[in-house]
């Protein structure tokens, strides 16, 4: 595998050394319950607070407004489940047709209970429509949830403006950010949510953590029972060495945000040159000005986007959401955005990451360009 090119960052991120080496003492020597009184809880508890400083500062809030979760599919069904468990007086939800299915399910399983759920369309694009949301959020709707930035595309969403109509009708606003986190500016208060969710294997930190930022005041109501961890909304015994980990990722994106932003989407770009120079008729799904600095989603006319990948075994990629792949199904996403099954079975999701170099992106826009002639020629 040291010869592979990686290019799937949004299915995960390979841990960072540094964030291993800070997790390293919690695994082998610190490892004290953080609600434990003596000295192996207090070096765990401050521990803890001190990864909730780190990823508070990332997100623009204050420590205490930041709940430890186990990832992000966990923050997102606490969110939902938890917001409108608490306001039983409104039965209706509005989200987009985009949405990973950490969110598309608890909605779905919300309708079932007998609750409205209201999916605004995007364009083609991938852009939410505002006016179709703005006409779907009323007096009754509990909760707007509406992604940061779509995990296939890497669009992004316009989450200010989404915020602001659904707190005009008294809702509260919440976003999956998990793709967004650690790769552009996620500032709570310049976005306006209420709630927000942060994966920490999206950033450089674990599998198996996460976090979700809570505004003062937000109704939650906790969807497990126990004892009242993390401010009583998330039971359990804090994953201290996890934790850590994510606070280290958080506080290496928190330093170093604009400048490998800037060095990933110039990666970006100078791998869409070169694919779209050797790929006559190669087209981009989303937006290609409003969209994740990384991320770089195509589709490659007349041959199956899994046939390329297959025919390059120097790259790993995927041609869709890697959360639910299974089969040569039109992604859900693209076929949202008026993408015919065809197109859409085309697609090939590329995402650069920290790890990513220039002669990395020559190889493997060379190897895709190769693969697709060969395809073509034997189709």
């Amino acid at each position: 595998m040291s010869d592979t090119i990686y290019l799937d960052h949004n299915a995960t991120t390979p841990i960072l050394p540094e964030v291993v080496d800070h997790m390293l003492p919690f695994l082998r020597d610190h490892f004290g319950n953080p609600s434990s009184g003596h000295g192996f809880g207090r070096e765990a508890h401050e521990a803890v607070d001190r990864a909730r400083d780190q990823v508070a500062t990332l997100l623009g809030c204050l420590p205490s407004h930041v709940v430890f979760t186990s990832g992000g599919t966990e923050s997102n069904n606490l969110a939902i489940r938890g917001v409108t468990g608490a306001r039983p007086d409104r039965r209706a939800v509005v989200t987009s047709t985009i949405e990973h299915p950490a969110v598309a399910r608890p909605c779905d399983r919300l309708e079932v209970l007998g609750w409205s759920v209201s999916r605004v369309p995007v364009d083609g694009a991938c852009i939410a429509d505002l006016g179709a949301l703005a006409e779907a959020v009323g007096p009754d709707t509990a909760l707007v949830t509406v992604m940061l930035a779509n995990n296939e595309t890497g669009t992004l969403q316009p989450i200010s403006e989404i915020a602001g109509a659904a707190h005009a009708a008294g809702a509260v606003v919440h976003s999956d950010a998990a793709q967004a986190v650690g790769k552009v500016p996620t500032r709570v208060d310049e976005l306006g949510v209420d709630l927000l969710t942060v994966a920490g294997h999206k950033l450089y930190a674990p599998k198996g953590v996460g976090a979700l930022y809570v505004r003062p005041d937000t109704p939650l109501e906790p969807f497990m029972r126990g004892a009242r961890h993390e401010g009583g909304v998330r039971p359990g015994t804090e994953n201290v060495p996890y934790i850590a980990g994510l606070g280290k990722a958080c506080e290496i994106a928190y330093h170093s945000l604009a400048t490998e932003a800037d060095r990933q989407e110039g990666l970006r770009d100078r791998l869409w040159r070169i694919l779209a120079a050797g790929i006559p008729g190669l087209a981009r799904n989303g937006d290609p000005d409003r969209c994740l600095p990384n991320t770089l989603n195509v589709r490659v006319p007349g041959v199956l986007g899994s046939a390329v990948l297959d025919a390059v075994p120097l790259i790993a990629a995927t041609t869709g959401s890697a959360c639910h792949e299974g089969g040569e199904r039109p992604s859900p996403v693209l076929s949202a955005m008026g993408l015919s099954p065809d197109e859409a079975l085309g697609a090939i999701r590329l995402s650069v990451g920290r790890s990513t170099t220039a002669d990395q992106v020559d190889r493997a826009g060379a190897a895709l360009v190769r693969a697709h002639r060969n395809c073509v020629g034997n189709a």
